[in-house]
């Protein structure tokens, strides 16, 4: 098999010289001459590493696909190519970008067969006592006799050959892939050969881990449970949504793409979850989440209104589910499959006709599960979410299912939350890059214009008047925003994590932007990452103690409770979020606004693995709501693992005290002094794209140490809560 990279060269076309006004498709052009070789090959194919956004694809003048139709993978062009100079035109979708960019890179192939082509592998595996059985099934076309020969290459480089027939290999000893947290992400490589006469005519490359994967629904005492299940272990699913970038001409590459889910795994995330709207990522993305032990719920990209299925719709659907699952089926990272976002849950409420509400589950229930069962008959499959199952039965049951809950609902904890969030600003920096100074006001044109839906903005200020005082600069206020976007999620998935083994999966939408905009996202299109990146690394740390909190906004969606209605008193949890039983020291205190203990108690527990342990309540009549708060801490061998605070009121109602923040370089470090209790505490360069090992924190009197992991040191500043006013 010849292969011709066109990955590089892409340039904007204007047809007819027009200038491009916005809203209309983007045309970029590749001019190519075939490489050497390549027009003597039976069947030329363009082949296309990710189809997202293609809205059409022509050839020499001749069109290729039907703009009403997702583009396939790859497309036949023996008879269009010819010697000399070739013309690709590629027409994208230009999503909201304010103008297209003058050239891109696009990952499309030539390939020219020769005689012959392995069209697919099937890969099985069977778990046995201290080894595994691989089995292959190898789908091949040939012109003449042809010959396989496949072999694996295990994680230490050592290659073992597959017998011919039939394609079986026995592992002894196998190193299992595992999620984030839970164990390595070894992966081993199958390589299969296709000859004639001795010589290899195409080679078919994969890496593969080796691990079972389901996801436990069985009856209990809360209704039906909901949980991944890697190797045998039922494991708590901490992440975001992603918002795949290809569907936009803000195109990843693949290191910035390696650099988005790096920054999800520093987050503490084991599990990302591929929304079904968009498009499906290239291979880069799933490599990577193969390689850093990150879970992928992949939904099909299925989204918004119903569906009236008719012939040829059902025909493109099964295509395009081919097309998908034979080039992802072979990653480990995989484990769920679903077949749309909210479908269902919008059939249920009315939102569809009759007819379309028939469509839905031949298509969801039927079509799309019985393609994936062919290609991948291992894989797991649900059939929307939220959902209960299907059939539109209680789509968003907290008892069942997976389910898309508001942040402040206590009702229950949910089986499995695979979407839950609330906006706030991108940073100042991402701001200014589409807006005038003029503009730099929440509920201007331009800022309304950069809002991912309508109505984020007056959420902003909603959340922000639950939590603090009305901001008096534009500066300030998108601080607020994130501190406030940040606490709302934290008091989220803590109460989520508190009730694990009720509840197994917490995923927050959403990890990333597509453009510069405001968004739920806790890093923006720049890869800047805002105070709830942070806080996530916090609460998704897999040993964490954390506390209820009675008296913030958070846990009473009620905004015109007053401090007359808190009740004083705590109650600690610790979660743990590992295979082992870790014996931990609890120390937490009760202080007044200078910081001094007022009362403090020192717990000594052991949480068994894989649990969390929730503390009795502890009242607290004493306690002054405005002047006192907690702090609480979590050592192991001596070591702090966990540390925060605990307000009896919101924020905007506590007397705090000026901390004097200050802070100071050592090596790699930053010293972060405070003269008092202080909250929220953000440390910033001018560029606001500092990475460090912790920001937007808690601390006490004293000194923090806190780690630099990239950015310039240039203009660092300083502030907490107590500057929101």
């Amino acid at each position: 098999m010849m292969k011709q990279k066109l990955y590089e060269g892409w340039t904007l076309e204007m047809p007819g010289g027009r200038p491009w006004a916005r809203g209309q498709n983007i045309t970029y052009a590749r001019r190519f001459t075939p490489d050497e070789g390549m027009l003597d090959c039976g069947e030329l194919i363009l082949q296309f590493g990710s189809t997202g956004g293609i809205a059409g694809i022509t050839l020499n003048g001749t069109p290729l696909t039907d703009p009403n139709v997702p583009a396939p993978h790859e497309l036949t062009v023996t008879c269009l190519v010819h010697k000399g100079i070739n013309t690709l035109l590629i027409s994208l979708h230009p999503g909201r970008i304010p103008e297209p960019r003058p050239d891109i890179s696009l990952p499309v192939t030539l390939l020219g067969q020769e005689g012959a082509r392995i069209n697919d592998v099937s890969i099985t595996q069977t778990h046995l006592d201290g080894s595994i059985q691989l089995r292959l099934g190898v789908s091949a076309v040939s012109s003449g006799n042809l010959e396989l020969a496949a072999s694996l290459t295990d994680p230490r480089g050592t290659v073992t050959k597959f017998p011919s027939l039939p394609m079986l290999l026995t592992i002894e000893d196998p190193q299992l892939w595992w999620p984030r947290g839970y164990g390595g992400q070894p992966l081993y490589t199958v390589r299969v050969e296709a000859k004639i006469e001795d010589r290899v005519v195409d080679s078919w490359e994969r890496r593969i881990g080796l691990r079972t994967a389901s996801v436990s629904i069985d009856k209990d005492e809360y209704g039906e449970s909901f949980a991944h299940e890697i190797n045998g272990v039922k494991i708590f699913a901490m992440g975001a949504v992603y918002i795949p970038k290809e569907n936009i001409l803000s195109r990843p590459t693949p290191q910035s793409t390696r650099r988005l889910l790096e920054d999800a795994a520093l987050a503490n995330f084991n599990c990302i979850r591929v929304r079904g709207s968009g498009c499906y990522p290239d291979d880069s993305f799933y490599d990577a989440c193969d390689e850093l032990g990150l879970m992928v719920w992949q939904d099909f990209i299925f989204s918004g209104s119903g569906y009236e299925l008719t012939p040829g719709l059902a025909a493109d659907v099964r295509r395009e589910v081919r097309d998908n699952v034979t080039r992802l089926k072979h990653h480990p990272s995989i484990v769920l499959w679903c077949g749309n976002n909210r479908l269902e849950l919008s059939a249920a409420a009315g939102g569809t006709t009759p007819r379309q509400r028939a469509d839905y589950i031949r298509l969801f229930e039927y079509i799309i599960p019985t393609e994936l069962r062919e290609l991948d008959h291992d894989a797991f499959y649900w059939p929307s979410s939220p959902s209960s199952g299907g059939g539109f039965d209680e789509p968003d049951s907290l008892n069942s299912g997976d389910a898309h809950p508001k942040c402040s609902d206590r009702s229950g904890p949910g089986r499995y939350v695979s979407a839950f969030g609330t906006p706030s600003c991108p940073c100042l920096p991402t701001v200014e890059s589409f807006t005038k100074p003029s503009e730099r006001n929440l509920f201007s044109r331009a800022m309304e214009e950069h809002s991912e839906t309508p109505g984020h903005t007056a959420h902003i200020m909603a959340n922000i008047q639950r939590h603090y005082l009305c901001p008096t600069s534009f500066d300030i206020l998108i601080y607020a925003s994130q501190l406030a976007q940040a606490e709302i999620l934290r008091s989220a998935a803590q109460h989520y994590r508190q009730h694990r083994g009720r509840c197994m999966g917490a995923l927050f939408r959403q990890l990333n932007d597509s453009r510069p905009e405001i968004s739920c996202s806790s890093m923006d299109c720049f890869g800047r990452w805002k105070a709830l990146h942070y806080f996530a690394r916090r609460f998704f740390e897999p040993l964490l103690l954390s506390c209820e909190e009675p008296g913030m906004p958070a846990q009473s969606p009620d905004t015109g409770a007053g401090p007359s209605d808190t009740e004083k008193g705590v109650r600690l949890c610790v979660t743990n979020d590992t295979l082992s039983p870790r014996t931990v020291l609890i120390k937490w205190a009760l202080r007044n606004s200078h910081s001094r203990v007022i009362r403090e108690e020192t717990i000594s527990l052991t949480v068994p693995p894989l649990q969390s342990a929730r503390l009795d309540r502890v009242p607290l009549p004493e306690a002054d709501i405005f002047r006192d708060f907690v702090s609480y801490a979590l050592y192991e061998k001596g070591v702090p693992v966990s540390f925060g605070t605990a307000l009896f009121v919101p924020p905007k109602y506590y007397s705090f005290r000026d901390p004097q923040l200050q802070c100071r370089l050592e090596g790699g470090e930053i010293i972060v002094s405070s003269k008092s209790f202080a909250r929220g505490v953000e440390i910033r360069n001018a560029a606001e794209d500092l990475i460090l090992s912790d920001n937007y924190f808690d601390m006490l009197p004293g000194e923090r140490r806190i780690k630099i992991l990239r950015g310039s040191l240039q203009s660092l500043r300083l502030r907490s809560v107590y500057d929101i006013k």
